[in-house]
């Protein structure tokens, strides 16, 4: 039963951990895409967009654009920082 309990909490754990990271990837994203002399066909610029882009593109379209800028990826960011909180907290405590 212990085994269980660490398995699963190693999956909390992982999980949190796999969402910063994934997070952090897209704020590099989001952050190069201010420069317009970006390449994003040229290495390593191509394999951070093959990563980032389906999941950004899951929100695309939901919020209007706010002053010219697609406001959607905030609601992207937002889902993985409240991922990231619950399994966080999620801890199976052993007896």
């Amino acid at each position: 039963m212990n085994f269980f309990v660490d398995a699963l909490n190693l999956v909390f754990v992982s999980v949190t951990n796999f969402a910063e990271i994934y997070l952090l990837l897209i704020f590099l994203k989001l952050s190069l895409a201010w420069f317009p002399t970006v390449n994003w066909y040229n290495e390593p610029f191509s394999s951070l967009s093959r990563l980032t882009d389906p999941y950004l593109r899951l929100f695309s379209g939901t919020v209007p654009v706010v002053l010219g800028m697609d406001m959607s990826p905030m609601l992207g960011i937002l889902f993985l920082q409240c991922l990231m909180v619950i399994f966080s907290n999620m801890r199976i405590a052993t007896l």
